[in-house]
């Protein structure tokens, strides 16, 4: 599948990204690579494959979350180790 010019500028403008022309070329041949590879990965029959999220046989291996209690002193120890408190919280910039 061969992307046209306008295609590649189309998703960069979506990326909000700026491309020079020599960039607009070179990506217009390689996605178009990407999207040929796609098609061809299309036509591989799966009907007979089970769904598989992962192939490690790994499970979650995390702790359960847990509070824990502590002294009043280690408590006292890790806020003051903190830049800023809020009586018994450690007080952060907003992320939003």
């Amino acid at each position: 599948m061969a992307l046209s010019k306008e295609d590649v500028l189309k998703v960069a403008k979506l990326a909000r990204i700026e491309l020079t022309e020599a960039e607009v070329e070179k990506f217009q041949g390689q996605l178009s690579g990407v999207l040929s590879y796609i098609e061809q990965l299309q036509s591989v029959d799966t009907n007979d494959v089970p769904i598989t999220a992962q192939v490690t046989g790994l499970e979650n291996v995390a702790r359960p979350d847990v509070i824990e209690a502590c002294s009043d002193e280690e408590r006292e120890a890790t806020l003051n180790e903190a830049p800023e408190r809020a009586g018994n919280f450690v007080r952060v910039t907003s992320v939003f």
